[in-house]
């Protein structure tokens, strides 16, 4: 039963790790990552079968890990970037015999029906696969974006909430890919926006420019999954939604600085006419 699987939230403490940074309270829809220091000292932990799929991404010095899983036990010296990955429902032992090691890895939890929703919209039978574990393998991409996850919540959700839903697409996408038993590939879909669809799109972004838009929401706008509107929208526009956003926010700036530019020289013309007439500033 699922009510009786370990929660997200309670992993550092199982580690007697240091909380560092946490997505808690930032609203992340079907992901939660945390940042931690792992104890100096050895340590020993059970893990009972997780509610979340688990991503631990390695950061700092190189630390020696034991994992027992399935009768089996596993080891290796974790480097900076070595992933470890754990899916849903599975239980875990872990063991670090040596101390005086210092890291800060990164823990990545998805939620099942986040990755189920994300394949069946690359119309893929979520019934058909399942995520297979990963122990100690390094993954350039998958790296790259847990850094970029780390980045953002370091920074309190700076780039906002479709910055990180692009992000976690991305991130299930992969490991769908290399963590799963698919045999079938995962492409991009073959349909395209009509030009009604993305104008819609379009306009709904210029109007709502100042919100903290999400890929949900706007893929709500023309009626596609939110997944179907990330890759239909890059290939019509060539950027991402995300990219998109900044891109005009930029622009919209830039168009309020020449006001303001204007506005002001405007004055100062207003006031060095005055003084010709007057002989003083007014």
């Amino acid at each position: 039963m699922t009510s009786n699987r370990l929660n997200s939230l309670d992993l550092s403490q199982q580690f007697n790790k240091t909380l560092m940074f946490s997505s808690q309270q930032m609203n992340w829809n079907g992901v939660f990552v945390e940042q931690c220091q792992s104890p100096v000292s050895a340590f020993e932990v059970e893990l009972s079968a997780l509610s979340d799929h688990w991503l631990n991404l390695h950061i700092g010095s190189p630390a020696p890990l034991i994992q027992q899983r399935d009768d089996r036990r596993h080891e290796s010296i974790l480097h900076e970037g070595d992933s470890l990955f754990v899916p849903a429902g599975q239980p875990s032992y872990w063991c670090r015999d040596e101390s005086g090691v210092i890291c800060t890895p990164l823990h990545i939890c998805l939620k099942p029906e986040l990755v189920q929703h994300v394949a069946e919209a690359s119309d893929i039978d979520s019934t058909r696969f399942e995520l297979v574990h990963g122990f100690g393998q390094q993954d350039v991409q998958l790296h790259q974006i847990g850094m970029l996850m780390l980045a953002e919540l370091r920074s309190g959700g700076m780039m906002g909430q479709l910055y990180v839903e692009s992000l976690t697409q991305a991130l299930v996408i992969h490991l769908l890919r290399h963590y799963s038993t698919l045999t079938q590939s995962i492409a991009s879909p073959h349909s395209r926006f009509t030009r009604i669809q993305l104008q819609q799109a379009i306009d709904y972004i210029h109007t709502y420019l100042n919100r903290d838009l999400s890929l949900a929401e706007l893929a709500s706008v023309v009626n596609i999954s939110p997944t179907y509107f990330a890759s239909l929208f890059k290939q019509e526009m060539g950027i991402s939604p995300h990219q998109y956003v900044i891109q005009q926010r930029v622009e919209r700036a830039k168009v309020m600085l020449m006001k303001t530019d204007l506005a002001i020289r405007a004055a100062h013309r207003l006031r060095q006419r005055r003084y010709c007439f007057t002989g003083r500033f007014l």
